[in-house]
């Protein structure tokens, strides 16, 4: 069985990726309204990818034998200034979610919990990516804040195709 106190942080973990979930949703649905198809697609599947993090928390907190609590979440931020500022949210999003993966890793850690650790590992590489994936976008929406084509033609060329990664933990509910 996992430590208590890393099951009581992963538990609160799992409305951390709820959360995003819901703001990458609502983020996909701002894009959407602006007829950014590409952006909207991209943002779509981010929310998808933030419940699947919450779906493998909750699968590995059964696989264990632990208490699942799926806790309440604040509402999404809907309203936007222009086109970067989804993208400002979602990379300062991002931070925080790796500060709180590697809080998660810490506390596995230090209560020698070596089974958590390890399933904490797959979030680690997964933050790396999901930060260095956003600041990209923030610099090219930067950028071209006023020409929403090259933004749109950017998202198709570099995040056209969804990946599935063999090494992902197990999902529950999949």
């Amino acid at each position: 069985m996992a430590a208590p106190r890393f099951t009581d942080q992963l538990n609160a973990q799992i409305g951390n990726e709820l959360a995003a979930h819901n703001q990458y949703l609502a983020c996909a649905v701002y894009y959407d309204a602006l007829t950014m198809p590409r952006m909207a697609a991209f943002f779509y599947a981010q929310a998808l990818e933030e419940r699947s993090h919450a779906a493998m928390m909750i699968q590995y907190l059964l696989d264990t034998g632990a208490d699942v609590v799926i806790p309440a979440v604040e509402a999404p931020v809907n309203a936007f200034e222009d086109v970067v500022a989804p993208v400002a949210l979602a990379l300062q999003q991002e931070k925080r979610v790796t500060e709180q993966i590697n809080g998660l890793l810490r506390i596995a850690r230090a209560e020698g919990d070596f089974a958590s650790e390890q399933f904490m590992q797959w979030f680690i590489k997964e933050q790396v990516e999901e930060v260095a994936t956003m600041s990209d976008l923030l610099a090219v929406t930067s950028r071209n804040r006023d020409d929403i084509a090259d933004i749109e033609e950017y998202v198709a060329r570099e995040h056209g195709a969804a990946e599935n990664d063999p090494a992902a933990p197990r999902q529950a509910g999949a």
